[in-house]
């Protein structure tokens, strides 16, 4: 007999029995499913891994596409996705290593995901009714072992009952909203698979609204006078003290009156104020910044900030908190920290000081507290080490002391006109020093002056500006709109946006509503505007988090979501088949929209379409224009309203994961010639002149050409396929 010890994942399963074992953990493997065996004092311990979630949502009895549905169970993985296949062998390993167990312990995250997936394993694979609980923030062997050590004798019911509780919400909305959806196009005459969701569509109403108030907006006119003038060996810039003018009469007034004189510095105001540190990263903080320094998307950010909690390098991710309890030991990590060569410095400066204490923000999370490093410092490279890079001084500058700035305002006066100048330096770093180089604040210093110091003015010029519409969202800033709004978790509000690229309901970057999502949003706020119900969705998750709390009860809950779908759906059958035309209309004009990437030589449209061998592009006057262009066959196509510089063809964007590119479609575009010596060499091998050997199976080099310019590729393609620039 032994204890079953059940983790989320592998690398997870690696590390506890590393750390719980007396001498060394012995690693055993079946079809490919590895589990530890460990003896502890006088214990046997058995340390088995799970792949995320083992079980998902069904329906009890299938009906076709029909609506609504409500009666589910958990059935394992394999059995609800294709995609999840895998995870029948480790579910398998844990039913039979759970036969011979006289104890169990949940060790999956320590969140509301992580609950339902070891509760569930518990239940249904082990069929116990309860199971030991540890709790832990950090995979490293002290926290580990502390957390075996003190190890809560039940686990989490509350927070699991919660955790159920929102799977069989969102699948009650996801499958009934999409099932509506994919109806109402039937009913309309076609079959296309529409998907919505309970935070889905709220989260995408969001992104719309935004765009009808871009579109809505119209720009106003409005002036500004700008004083560039020389003031005792230095330059100093100032703009008019009523900054817009609206009136450009009284704009050109001002000018003419000032015209040719010179000027006098008259008050001048010097004021220092104490900025504070940064809070510590929570995770929505941590993929803001992560974006804005290190052009990140957040859900990328997420998954290397797992991989780095997984190896033991950092505290737990998905954490709401902004704070960091004493209880884990600032001076003991930084420490560890200080061996490190980046870090020695700034962690000898901290370990100095009388006393450690945080800048901690008010955001608490009662399973875990806010990211920090563990004091294992990994070796990393590229971006993967600018991210751990950021958590550690994000950590560091937490302790540091408050930055000293200044800022001065001068008032420089031209024949009765006053014009501002205002410029902000930091006396004292403080913190800036710890959070190199991801500090945000610039100074701008102006020139020593004194009051009437004489300025000679060289221009005043009369800038001609406009109001401009409101900011399209980042992925980055709508991830933390949502926040605000209280719409879904911090660990889902990534996938959500993500979804509704996926659906192409969203594009681009910044993030722009496609006329899909415009239309179905406004198809929806017509028809069924509690599909979109941003207060219902945010008081779901108060409700979810009263559970949680053991405030509120689980079947009150799904009752209560039970009843708003069902009248919510009735509503939605009666305008089922006027519902499916206008969302066809919106579908059919997309298509149109995001296949025309411009305009052709004879004045036809470009458009993409599809042939034999992939996709290209042809004038939509075929045959009368026979004009066609290679496409490349990965990535998302986009028109861009921009035309190429060099050849006035059309550029277009080309958008893959993580990264998009915009280039010219024409092949041979001059931009993408490359340098003369390219061009020569090039020839060369064109005419057989040079030969070029690829370096994987030693076949000839061949030149070809691409929508990216020309490009050398393996004359054995597509058994071979290697490629290399040209250019």
């Amino acid at each position: 007999m032994y204890e079953l010890i059940i983790t989320e994942k592998p690398q997870a399963a690696k590390k506890i029995s590393e750390a719980l074992a007396d001498g060394k953990a012995l690693k055993k493997s079946e079809n490919g499913v590895p589990y530890y065996l460990v003896t502890r004092g006088k214990k046997d311990i058995v340390v088995a891994c799970a792949v995320g979630h083992l079980y998902g949502l069904q329906e009890k009895k299938k009906n076709g596409w029909n609506y609504p549905v409500f009666d589910v169970e958990w059935k394992p993985s394999s059995e609800v996705r294709k995609d999840s296949a895998f995870s029948k062998k480790y579910l398998n390993m844990i039913k039979k290593l759970a036969k011979e167990a006289n104890e169990l312990t949940i060790a999956t995250d320590y969140d509301i995901e992580g609950e339902v997936i070891g509760v569930n394993i518990v239940h249904l694979a082990c069929k116990k009714k309860d199971a030991a609980r540890m709790k832990f923030s950090t995979l490293t062997k002290p926290d580990l072992v502390a957390s075996y050590d003190h190890k809560m004798p039940h686990y989490d019911k509350a927070l699991a009952e919660a955790g159920e509780t929102r799977h069989i919400l969102d699948y009650y909305y996801g499958i009934n909203l999409s099932r509506a959806l994919t109806h109402s196009i039937k009913a309309a005459g076609r079959f296309m698979v529409l998907s919505s969701g309970r935070v889905q569509g709220p989260a995408l109403k969001t992104i719309v609204d935004r765009e009808k108030e871009i579109q809505a907006f119209k720009s106003t006119p409005f002036w500004q006078l700008e004083l560039e003038g020389n003031v005792n060996k230095g330059t100093i810039v100032a703009m008019h003290e009523k900054d817009k003018f609206w009136d450009k009469k009284e704009a050109e007034a001002i000018l003419d009156k000032t015209k040719g004189k010179d000027g006098k510095i008259g008050d001048v105001g010097k004021k220092q104020f104490q900025q504070k540190p940064p809070y510590p990263f929570d995770l929505t903080t941590l993929q803001t910044e992560a974006y804005r320094t290190l052009g990140l998307q957040p859900k990328r950010t997420l998954e290397m900030a797992q991989d780095l909690y997984s190896n033991g390098f950092i505290s737990y991710p998905r954490t709401s908190s902004q704070q960091l309890p004493k209880e884990i030991g600032y001076a003991k990590i930084l420490e560890a920290l200080a061996k490190s060569k980046g870090y020695s410095e700034l962690c000898s400066r901290l370990l100095a000081k009388k006393q450690l204490e945080p800048n901690n923000g008010k955001k608490k999370d009662p399973a875990h507290p806010a990211m920090y490093p563990t004091g294992i410092v990994p070796k990393l490279d590229g971006k993967d080490a600018r991210l751990y890079d950021l958590i550690v001084k994000r950590f560091l500058a937490t302790f540091a002391e408050p930055a000293t700035r200044e800022t001065m305002n001068v008032t420089i006066t031209v024949d009765g006109e006053n014009f501002l100048a205002q410029g902000t330096r930091t006396v004292e770093r403080g913190w800036h020093e710890f959070y190199e180089p991801f500090v945000s604040f610039k100074d701008v210093e102006l020139a020593a002056v004194e009051k009437d110091d004489d300025v000679k003015v060289k221009r005043i010029d009369m800038l001609d500006k406009e109001t401009q519409p409101p900011k399209r969202f980042t992925q980055a800033s709508i991830i933390k709109e949502l926040e605000k709004r209280g719409l879904g978790t911090k660990a889902t509000r990534a996938s959500i946006v993500e979804t509704l690229f996926n659906r192409n309901y969203v594009t681009g970057s910044p993030i722009e509503a496609t006329k899909l999502g415009i239309d179905t949003v406004q198809t929806l706020e017509k028809y069924s505007p509690k599909i979109l119900d941003e207060e219902l969705t945010r008081n779901f998750e108060d409700a979810m988090f009263n559970i949680s709390e053991d405030k509120e009860k689980s079947k009150d809950v799904l009752k209560k979501a039970k009843d708003v779908l069902i009248e919510t759906l009735k509503t939605f059958k009666k305008k089922e088949k006027e519902i499916g035309k206008q969302l066809i209309n919106a579908q059919d004009l997309a298509v149109k929209i995001a296949s025309t990437l411009g305009e052709c030589k004879c004045s036809g449209k470009l458009v993409i379409k599809r042939g034999k061998f992939g996709r290209f592009i042809a004038c939509d006057r075929y045959p009368e224009c026979t004009n066609t262009y290679k496409l490349p066959a990965a990535g998302k196509v986009q028109a861009t309203d921009k035309v190429c510089e060099h050849c006035k063809h059309p550029m277009i964007k080309i958008i893959k994961p993580r990264k998009f590119q915009e280039l010219c479609l024409n092949h041979d575009c001059p931009s993408k010639k490359g340098t003369k010596k390219d061009q020569a060499e090039m020839k060369k091998v064109e005419e057989g002149k040079i030969e070029k050997e690829c370096p994987k199976c030693k076949s000839k080099l061949v030149l070809r050409n691409s929508v990216y310019g020309p490009f050398y590729g393996c004359s054995k393609f597509p058994k071979c396929r290697h490629t290399e620039k040209a250019t």
